[in-house]
């Protein structure tokens, strides 16, 4: 993010899942900024992850790391950012997620938006 804005875009294709909620779907095709990536999953969150997201609960908007090793045996720090977005809903195949900019700056620095092809 620090070289400009950024656009994820996770894409599923329409199939026996094409009734399903989109937070519902289990493997995506990944876009940044219009290249193809690979791909993503949707996966339950750990006791590790509960244990990030429960240290980070006091704050309201920033960017940080956690230690190395916090609450695992990982020896890699975990950079986060917690911030406040705005939910779109366009349809049952269309949402997105945009960064909402606490300095009042206009534009989005990130977007992620979750779309299922016609």
């Amino acid at each position: 993010m620090s070289s400009g804005t950024v656009r994820i875009a996770l894409e599923c294709h329409r199939s026996e899942l094409s009734s399903c909620p989109l937070h519902s779907v289990p493997v995506w095709t990944m876009h940044c900024n219009g290249r193809k990536l690979g791909f993503a999953r949707k996966r339950k969150a750990s006791h590790h992850n509960r244990l990030m997201l429960k240290t980070m609960q006091s704050t309201t908007v920033g960017a940080g790391m956690i230690p190395a090793g916090f609450g695992s045996s990982d020896s890699e720090e975990i950079m986060y950012m917690r911030a406040n977005y705005e939910h779109v809903i366009g349809n049952s195949d269309y949402e997105s997620f945009h960064l909402v900019n606490p300095d009042e700056c206009s534009g989005q620095e990130l977007s992620v938006f979750l779309m299922r092809p016609r």
